[in-house]
């Protein structure tokens, strides 16, 4: 049913075009050529653009196909080492993606849909008529840390690090504020408030009066901000890096959340309204220059049970960098980039020897930047809850991600 609606919408957005495409040229009042509409190719796709810029159409698909072996996801418990080896070849992800402006340039849009899994993942509105405060209200990943505010499209790694499944906010409902405060030198800094819903995705309502809200402030300390993306594509002459501190605070039923909307961490039951109180926090750092770039985050998270009295503490932390060698080395091919990263997590800080690590090496070959990449990488897992208890393995996945 889903590919029968694209199709519809693919053949939709074609006679729209072919209409616009027989709009004759208009004539102004000196007697010069018009052009009412203006089409172009750019990084956000298809692009259509009235003359006076209030109104545009940016079209983009996505596409990601990924093999794996011998298993695509990471591993979570012990049991997961013990799975039985599979080769997995799948569309991964298979995105639509439509933005622009309505009615004047500084009033956006944006929302994209996943076809693979049949979600609508984010439909947003935002007024941004100036640059140090606009809103935006819909539907969208909460500002919180980097690593998953950068689109899968635009990753490093063939997917995010080990960490990500117990900190992130993933998608929320609610509003935003934000801006960029811009000062003389390094005086130049980024913040978001959000007020959300604090259910997940497709939670249009709060199970109780407790909302989630989430601060985000953001340093970008050599003056120039660092965009949403990972790897040095376009080799920046100019350093650009950023030192950002995030905290949230949420009751709801859910101890984790991610694309499917809300759930639940190993260890913890299914939750009744308002069971969970999570408080969490995070300290993040990214560069980029000549090719080289750098992040790292660090996450602190608390989830007191309102029922069963109990507090439990988790930490984790995940640096990765990556360079194109050919700036050093003339005979390294340009497009190949080289990265690692090194993710650890506590479930349990009360367990000091309970640690979940991740050692992953992947090889990037940029087509055309983030639009078109092919990807090699092997991780390995190192799992103990004592010294005696342990549990490794490896994988290893190759995708090519494409954007239309």
């Amino acid at each position: 049913m889903k590919f029968f609606l694209l199709i519809c919408l693919n053949l939709f957005l074609l006679g729209t075009i072919q209409g616009y495409c027989l709009i004759p040229t208009e004539i102004d009042s000196s007697g010069s050529n018009k052009t009412p509409l203006q089409v172009k190719y750019g990084s956000k796709g298809w692009e259509f653009a009235t003359s006076d810029g209030n109104y545009k159409l940016q079209f983009q698909s996505r596409l990601q196909f990924r093999f794996a072996h011998p298993v695509d996801t990471d591993p979570v418990t012990f049991d997961d080492f013990l799975k039985e080896e599979q080769n997995v070849f799948k569309v991964n992800r298979a995105r639509l993606k439509i933005g622009g402006n309505a009615f004047q340039p500084w009033l956006k849009y944006y929302w994209e849909y996943e076809l693979a899994a049949g979600n609508l993942l984010d439909f947003q509105m935002m007024v941004k008529k100036y640059s140090w405060f606009s809103i935006r209200v819909g539907q969208w990943k909460a500002r919180y840390n980097r690593e998953r505010v950068i689109s899968s499209g635009k990753q490093q790694m063939v997917d995010r690090s080990l960490i990500n499944r117990a900190f992130t906010l993933d998608r929320q409902q609610g509003i935003s504020f934000y801006g960029h405060l811009k000062g003389k030198g390094i005086a130049d800094f980024n913040y978001w408030l959000e007020i959300l819903t604090g259910n997940g995705r497709g939670a249009g309502t709060n199970d109780d009066l407790h909302l989630m809200y989430v601060l985000r402030g953001q340093w970008n300390f050599l003056g120039r901000p660092l965009g949403f993306t990972g790897s040095d594509t376009r080799y920046l002459k100019q350093m650009a890096g950023l030192i950002a501190l995030g905290a949230t605070t949420n009751r709801s039923p859910y101890t984790r959340f991610s694309q499917a909307g809300g759930g639940q961490l190993e260890g913890f039951e299914p939750g009744e309204a308002g069971q969970y109180r999570v408080n969490q926090w995070m300290a993040e750092s990214a560069l980029m220059f000549k090719g080289f770039s750098w992040q790292q985050e660090f996450h602190w998270k608390q989830i007191d049970d309102n029922i069963n009295r109990s507090i439990t503490t988790i930490i984790g932390n995940y640096l990765q960098f990556g360079y194109f060698f050919h700036y050093c080395w003339n005979w390294f091919p340009k497009p190949l980039e080289i990265a690692l990263r090194h993710a650890i997590y506590n479930p349990d800080t009360k367990i000091t020897q309970n640690e979940q690590i991740e050692y992953s090496l992947v090889l990037n070959w940029f087509f055309k930047e983030h639009l078109n990449k092919l990807s090699a990488e092997i991780s390995l897992f190192d799992f103990k809850e004592t010294p005696e208890d342990l549990q490794d393995g490896w994988r290893f996945r190759v995708q090519w991600d494409v954007s239309m």
